[in-house]
């Protein structure tokens, strides 16, 4: 049974930097539906783009698996032989649980769960890549290099999922888009409080781009297309095909 998302409903004197460890990754599952508008709709649709791109004898990879739900939908998906998964997450607590509900859920396809950063990961005979709502967490500067890496070990063909928080240039639109998205948490229970201090503790820690900053970055890897394929506020996913 998962548990409710209170981490920040008592006011937090040394409000630190936002970290997964055990009491996030406890309490993940409730704190990503409440938080992420549409996340439902972007991990079932990664099961039906898992199923419509990734090939034989090939590897699916899922970085920044937390919980492991993206990975599960990936797993369902495989219709092909000789397809192994890959998961990777460097937060110890996400892996262990990861691990679990993979066991809990067992299927025929192999999965690897490794807790290791996924810039230092090495990427090969990929078909399927997932960054769901990973990237924004990676250093901005690193961000390329991760994708050219990706692109580098992909099978002509393949295909690349990121998710996102977005940012638009646009002041009057992000000012606009960002109280939607307060809005939505506070229709699902969350204190200003709450949203405060949460806030507070990921500035610096996820810092998000534009789309148009995506794609850019997609081209610049060398991804053939890209497209925004879901949005929902300030969140959304984008593919990109090799």
């Amino acid at each position: 049974m998962q548990g409710k998302d209170k981490l920040f409903s008592q006011p937090i004197t040394q409000l630190g930097e936002f970290k997964f460890d055990d009491q996030v990754a406890e309490v993940f599952p409730d704190m990503i539906q409440r938080s992420v508008p549409g996340y439902s709709n972007i991990i079932s649709t990664i099961g039906h783009l898992t199923e419509q791109f990734h090939q034989p004898n090939s590897k699916l990879y899922d970085l920044g698996c937390s919980l492991g739900a993206a990975t599960l939908a990936m797993r369902r998906a495989v219709k092909q032989e000789n397809v192994e998964i890959v998961a990777v997450d460097n937060s110890p607590a996400m892996v262990e649980r990861c691990q679990k509900h993979l066991d809990a859920f067992r299927g025929s396809v192999p999965v690897a769960v490794i807790c290791e950063d996924i810039c230092d990961i090495e990427i090969s005979e990929a078909s399927v890549v997932v960054l769901n709502f990973t990237l924004q967490f990676v250093a901005q500067e690193q961000r390329l290099t991760l994708l050219k890496k990706i692109y580098k070990g992909m099978k002509a063909g393949g295909i690349l999922i990121v998710s996102e928080k977005f940012h638009f240039s646009q002041a009057s639109i992000q000012g606009l888009i960002s109280e939607l998205h307060l809005d939505f948490k506070r229709a699902n229970g969350y204190s200003e409080l709450e949203i405060s201090q949460k806030r507070s503790s990921l500035d610096n820690v996820l810092v998000p781009d534009t789309i148009e900053q995506h794609k850019q970055r997609f081209a610049d890897a060398g991804f053939s297309a890209s497209e925004l394929w879901f949005q929902c506020f300030n969140f959304g996913s984008l593919v990109a095909i090799k």
